[in-house]
């Protein structure tokens, strides 16, 4: 493999340094635990923010801690849950005494890791709620999770919800409002190439040249199939119909249209992506209210999309739309 690393095993602590280093403004680092949290400490008597889950999906989570978005974020080894150990201190230093919401993608490893340092926070007196994100379409069960996987419609439960704590609303109000975005966003991915997890060394999957994977998780988790590689438009509408047709869209309907990268798409393919997304959806009666591409969850250097569709009220307009300012995504 060639990849810009020293000892495959450092990866994650070297990169993670790297990352507190270029953005000292917005983040502190506390090595050991790892933990990525709010620069100046958490804000007395705003409700708290953590999320956290496997290291290769950068710029997530790190890169949605400040202002606006996450309080602290938990990385783990790559592609593997953080320990108890390692999320129980970022919900204590996420805690400003108005209680902490834990954001947790649907991995079994996640929520069961999550499930027991909420167990040891609450046992310091912090009172933690947890919403579970499981956008992912395209399977029910996987390898790695009971129901669906928790994708990239992440970023949008954690912007929206991190705007609801950044007003002043209390612990029930955010987690209430994170559960509106989980119950009205969907997600769907397809990988036209495999990654390569650093201590591995090999592809993750074998997908041949001609081939493409419908339906992928972002750590190359099988889909629903392997078709022979089609055009730009054919296959953002095998991503598009799922999601639109589950989440019940109906004409009228305002959406935030959301084109993530891989790690491996150059943003002209992803742009290619978002306009025919669009077509479809305008063909649908539904408006195209807010839009974000780019890569935000990513799967390493994997070549591949994947397109998110939330339904938006005005409500979560306006939080979307508030200000926010993170390494990733500043506005």
């Amino acid at each position: 493999m060639k990849k810009l690393i020293n000892d495959p095993q450092d990866v994650v602590r070297e990169s993670v340094e790297g990352f507190g280093l270029a953005h000292a403004d917005l983040v502190t680092v506390n090595p050991d635990p790892l933990v990525v949290s709010r620069a100046g400490g958490p804000v007395a008597g705003k409700v708290g923010l953590v999320s956290g889950g496997g290291s290769g999906h950068e710029p997530l989570h790190a890169g949605f801690v400040g202002v606006g978005m996450l309080d602290a974020a938990v990385p783990g080894a790559v592609f593997t849950s953080p320990t108890p150990d390692q999320i129980a201190p970022a919900l204590t230093v996420a805690s400003g005494g108005a209680g902490v919401l834990a954001i947790v993608k649907n991995y079994t490893g996640d929520v069961l890791n999550f499930e027991t340092a909420v167990e040891l926070a609450e046992a310091d007196d912090i009172e933690v709620r947890t919403v579970v994100v499981n956008d992912d379409v395209a399977v029910e069960d996987s390898l790695y999770t009971a129901g669906r996987r928790g994708v990239a419609g992440t970023v949008a439960v954690e912007k929206i919800a991190g705007a609801a704590a950044e007003r002043g609303d209390d612990l029930a109000t955010v987690a209430a409002v994170a559960e509106r975005v989980v119950a009205n966003v969907r997600s769907m991915g397809v990988a036209l190439t495999a990654c390569t997890v650093p201590h591995a060394g090999r592809p993750s999957f074998d997908l041949p040249e001609d081939e493409l994977e419908i339906g992928i998780g972002i750590h190359g988790e099988p889909g629903r199939r392997r078709i022979p590689l089609a055009g730009a438009d054919a296959i953002t509408e095998m991503l598009l119909t799922p999601a639109a047709d589950d989440l019940g869209l109906a004409r009228g309907d305002d959406v935030l249209l959301f084109v993530n990268g891989m790690g491996g798409t150059p943003a002209s393919e992803l742009y290619i992506v978002y306009r025919h997304a669009r077509a479809l959806l305008e063909g649908r009666g539904v408006t195209v209210a807010r839009s974000l591409v780019g890569n935000y969850v990513t799967s390493l250097e994997m070549q591949g999309a994947s397109v998110t569709v939330l339904r938006l009220d005005d409500e979560l307009t306006a939080l979307w739309d508030a200000p926010v300012r993170t390494a990733a995504l500043h506005w």
